[in-house]
């Protein structure tokens, strides 16, 4: 176990992350490594897989169509992944905010049925380096049944000139406490921290410094698995977070466009979300009242205001992921919902954007969830395939294998760790076990349960 892992089992303050900055020949050497992955996969798929499906379908007209279709996409997810890799290997985070200069910002705890593990949470925020006179924490007990509540209060008696505990009598949702946090707070920077998780000492100066630029209304922190070593699930999740919160975010951050800032860390500013807070608080979608997804859908309206969502790598946050097949499946259905309730949105707010963000996010966008309708066709497709000419099961098997080895590529710019083949394993768990849940999200898309109350 190494200190940061002890320190969070501990509940002590985590002074630094468990990933140390690899040497600069690691990392040219992980570059060089993903370069040759594209071209490897791009000549196996072209050269290997494309000829001996094509040869297949020329003997059924519809089938060929879709398996064109399927050619020209994977084309294009070839080049935004390219695309991708060099605004990631361009990224770099902003300077942290020094004690001199540190703005006044407000910590926001929203918690219900989180038990000891909120207290962990407010301790993070405490033992921050931060100059205590520009910091105030709210935490917000949401009508919790279990003993949240008495853990609130014990933090606030016992950091009475940073703590302030608040309450709802009766659940009324996370979006809800945020909304009474952001109206409580006096700091011109709101943190959110989700009452799962855990900061590292050094993230409340790492993600203020961004806002020294004006444009920027909101800056993403960090996640890493806080219980990472709890089983199979959080360990593919460790590497699978690497991927969707660090590789994409470090991208999106070079075009200023975070997509989804997450509830786990996430700075906003202030006066921004002022402007945009009833709206955000009395959000409906298709008539119905949105209770969830509060993170991506405060970044679409800060986004709608002109301001920039980035990425900060340096801002660490260690949070609490499923164990149970039953609880994973429940959160992903959570964050597909509120994407395709976003994404929606989004479609229109692109038009808005500085025209090279603009085209880099139309591009993006249009690409990423154009998979979505062409997988779910190739689904259909791949067993005519399969029957027509068996020998096709190896090489399609063989590409899914080097596509998500080529993608734990990117984890080990990270960590140098064999733990990257959990993400290899994961690629096959999330194509068997999981592959139903953007579909039963898209037609459950109205939904108002959290399915975790």
């Amino acid at each position: 176990m190494t200190p940061v892992e002890a320190a969070l089992t501990a509940g002590t303050p985590v002074v630094g992350s468990r990933r140390t900055q690899p040497s600069r020949l690691w990392a040219y050497s992980v570059y060089a490594l993903i370069f040759a992955g594209i071209l490897l996969i791009g000549h196996y798929q072209f050269h290997v897989i494309v000829p001996r499906m094509l040869a297949v379908a020329m003997r059924t007209p519809w089938v060929r169509l879709l398996v064109y279709l399927g050619v020209f996409w994977a084309g294009l997810g070839l080049l935004l992944i390219l695309v991708r890799t060099l605004l990631w290997i361009a990224y770099r985070p902003a300077a942290a905010a020094t004690r001199e200069e540190a703005p006044s910002l407000t910590v926001i705890i929203p918690a219900y049925n989180e038990g000891a593990m909120v207290l962990k949470s407010i301790e993070s925020a405490v033992h921050a380096d931060y100059p205590r006179d520009r910091l105030e924490i709210l935490v917000i007990d949401d009508g919790s049944k279990d003993d949240t509540w008495d853990y609130i209060r014990q933090a606030a008696e016992r950091h009475p000139d940073l703590v302030t505990a608040l309450r709802h009598e009766r659940n009324r949702g996370k979006r809800e406490a945020l909304a009474l946090g952001f109206t409580r707070a006096r700091g011109e920077v709101l943190v959110t921290i989700d009452s799962d998780s855990v900061i590292e000492a050094d993230a409340l100066l790492a993600i203020a410094g961004p806002f020294r630029d004006r444009r920027i209304g909101a800056v993403a922190g960090k996640v890493l698995v806080y219980n990472r070593v709890q089983g199979l699930i959080p360990r593919m999740l460790d590497v699978r977070f690497i991927l969707s919160f660090d590789m994409l975010r470090a991208a999106e951050s070079v075009y200023r466009n975070v997509y989804c800032c997450p509830g786990a860390l996430t700075a906003l500013r202030a006066s921004a979300v002022s402007g945009v807070l009833e709206r955000w608080q009395h959000q409906e979608f298709l008539g119905s009242r949105c209770t969830f997804g509060e993170d991506r859908a405060m970044t679409n309206y800060l986004l709608d205001q002109g301001y920039d969502s980035v990425y900060q790598r340096t801002a660490i946050v260690h949070t609490v992921v499923p164990q149970a097949f039953g609880k994973l499946c429940k959160m992903l259905l959570r964050w597909d919902r509120s994407y395709v309730r976003e994404e929606i949105r989004f479609a229109r707010i692109v038009w808005k954007r500085p025209w090279p963000t603009r085209v880099m996010a139309f591009f993006d966008r249009f690409i990423t969830n154009a998979r979505y309708p062409i997988s779910f066709s190739g689904l259909g497709v791949l067993p005519v395939l399969l029957e027509q000419d068996p020998t096709i099961t190896v090489p399609v098997l063989t590409t899914m294998g080097l596509t998500s080895l080529f993608s734990v590529l990117y984890y080990l710019r990270s960590e140098r760790s064999l733990n990257f083949l959990y993400g290899v394993l994961y690629a096959y768990f999330s194509s068997l076990a999981l592959f139903w849940i953007f579909p039963y999200a898209l037609a459950t898309v109205r939904s108002r349960s959290w399915l975790t109350r």
